[in-house]
C-alpha cells in the first residue's frame, strides 16, 4: 500500500515539471516511467560532468577522515547502476572479471580515465535497461536474493533507489567541489539565463 501511495505521488511530477518548463522530453512508458526516466537521465548527466570536470589530482580527495575519497565515489556509483538497472527488466549488464573481483578500495585508487570510463559504461546500461521499463513494469515484483534469502520486491522500489543513490552520491561530489573551489554542474548558469541550483 505505501508504495502504491508513493506511485501515485509520482504520477503528478511530469505534470509540476511541465509547469515549470521542465517539461518531459520522452513520454512513452506512461507518466511514472517518464518521471524516473527524466530524474533518472538528469541526475546522470551531472554525474558525469562532475567526475568530467574534477581533476585527477582530486580522486583520493574526502572531505573528513571517514568520508570516501572521489575515486571511491566514483567506482561505488558504477557498482550501484549494476546493482539496480540489472533489475528493471530482463536486459543484464556485464563486467570484466576484474571489475568484479577486485576490492573496491584498491578501484578507487585506478586512474580517473579508467574510473570514469566505467562510469559511463554503467550510465550508458542503465540508460538502456531504462527503456525496457513501462507503468505497468513498474508495478511488478521480482525475486532478489538477500543475506536472508530470496524475497519480493517491487520493481518501482529499485527505480526509485537508483534516482535516490545518484543524487546522494552527486550531493557529495557537489559538496567536496565546493570545497576545492569549483562549481558543481548543478550550479553553472542554464541556457536561457536562469540562474543554477
Amino acid at each position: 500500500m505505501k508504495a502504491l501511495r508513493l506511485m501515485a505521488l509520482a504520477s503528478l511530477m511530469p505534470v509540476a515539471l511541465a509547469a515549470q518548463g521542465g517539461a518531459p522530453q520522452n513520454t512513452a512508458g506512461g507518466p511514472l516511467t517518464t518521471m524516473f526516466r527524466n530524474q533518472t537521465l538528469g541526475r546522470q548527466r551531472l554525474i558525469a560532468q562532475a567526475f568530467d570536470s574534477i581533476p585527477e589530482s582530486k580522486f583520493g580527495y574526502k572531505l573528513t577522515p571517514a568520508s570516501l575519497t572521489i575515486g571511491y565515489i566514483a567506482q561505488h556509483l558504477t557498482n550501484d547502476n549494476y546493482f539496480y538497472c540489472n533489475s528493471f527488466g530482463a536486459m543484464k549488464g556485464t563486467r570484466a572479471v576484474k571489475d568484479t573481483a577486485t576490492a573496491d578500495s584498491v578501484k578507487a585508487t585506478w586512474p580517473k580515465d579508467t574510473l570514469v570510463a566505467q562510469l559511463k559504461t554503467s550510465l550508458a546500461f542503465c540508460e538502456s535497461a531504462l527503456a525496457q521499463l513501462d507503468d505497468a513494469k513498474l508495478v511488478e515484483t521480482f525475486e532478489a536474493q538477500t543475506g536472508r534469502g530470496p524475497v519480493q520486491v517491487l520493481r518501482a522500489q529499485r527505480v526509485l533507489g537508483h534516482v535516490t543513490d545518484m543524487a546522494d552520491h552527486y550531493s557529495q561530489l557537489a559538496n567536496y567541489m565546493r570545497a576545492n573551489g569549483m562549481l558543481p554542474p548543478s550550479a553553472l548558469p542554464r541556457p536561457g539565463g536562469r540562474g543554477g541550483e
